[in-house]
């Protein structure tokens, strides 16, 4: 994540301090408003990330509406005292609420949830088969379309970015929240031992995954969520369209979900 520039008006590592034994122990709403705008970039961060291949109709500045309630509530149930990082949980509890808000409004259609069904079933069946990750052929000729309909699909679901890997893990970490790719990356060193365990098998489970991908896939989900490559500065590097790369983001995505569903580790 993008480290904040610091500004006469940031608050000092101490001052951070104050403001939350403030708020915690007293209950002072300037305190509280204080750690609202503090982290408020947090929310920014995280609609920007979720943003990327929803349709036009959804504003990045709706996303920001539906993060802040989960930044609010982030601040009033965290615990300081247990010696969490704040950004890791806020950034968990931030996600769940634009997504929940985004599921709320339905703005995916049917049709697009089934074609997501179909191909994350067939990338299953033929891995099981083959051992290996399916080629586009094996996969148009698995679900009896044309190499055409199955990038047509693709494209369809990339545009309304039903794909966000944010979406492809799930189990309870230590504090009951969603374990996400962005929690395997980020530092959660301060975390209890059961969370340590359950990021660290988390982690050793989607590297397995991941590592069965196709070459470019591989670098994709690298570039995008290692180095926070934009998809247009991804493109740039492997010579191809921005479209180009969400389309391989897409089939990335279903593909690591078709293989943690076969391990039951998202609900059917």
């Amino acid at each position: 994540m993008t480290t904040r520039t610091r500004t006469e008006d940031t608050p000092t590592d101490v001052e951070l301090e104050r403001l939350w034994a403030a708020y915690k122990d007293k209950g002072t709403s300037r305190a509280r408003e204080a750690l609202i705008v503090h982290y408020s970039p947090l929310v920014k961060y995280v609609a920007s990330r979720l943003a990327v291949g929803l349709p036009q109709n959804v504003e990045q500045s709706d996303l920001v509406s539906y993060g802040m309630f989960g930044l609010i509530d982030a601040i009033d149930k965290f615990e300081p005292e247990r010696g969490y990082k704040f950004e890791t949980y806020a950034i968990s509890r931030i996600k769940g609420s634009i997504l929940d808000e985004l599921r709320s409004i339905d703005w995916v259609p049917r049709s697009v949830r089934s074609k997501v069904r179909q191909i994350e079933r067939a990338y299953a069946k033929l891995e099981a088969k083959h051992h290996r990750a399916p080629s586009d052929e094996e996969l148009a000729g698995e679900l009896r379309w044309t190499d055409d309909q199955l990038q047509t699909a693709l494209n369809q679901i990339s545009n309304v970015g039903l794909a966000a890997l944010d979406e492809i893990l799930t189990g309870s970490g230590e504090r009951g929240e969603a374990i996400t790719l962005g929690d395997t990356i980020a530092d959660r060193s301060s975390h209890g031992p059961m969370g340590a365990f359950e990021v660290a098998e988390t982690r050793q489970l989607l590297a397995q995954a991941v590592n069965g991908l196709p070459e470019r896939e591989k670098i994709v989900l690298t570039l995008y969520y290692y180095e926070s490559l934009t998809l247009q500065e991804i493109g740039r590097v492997l010579g191809v369209t921005e479209s180009r790369v969400c389309q391989i983001h897409t089939k990335a995505v279903l593909h690591l979900r078709s293989r943690f569903n076969s391990m039951d580790r998202i609900p059917g």
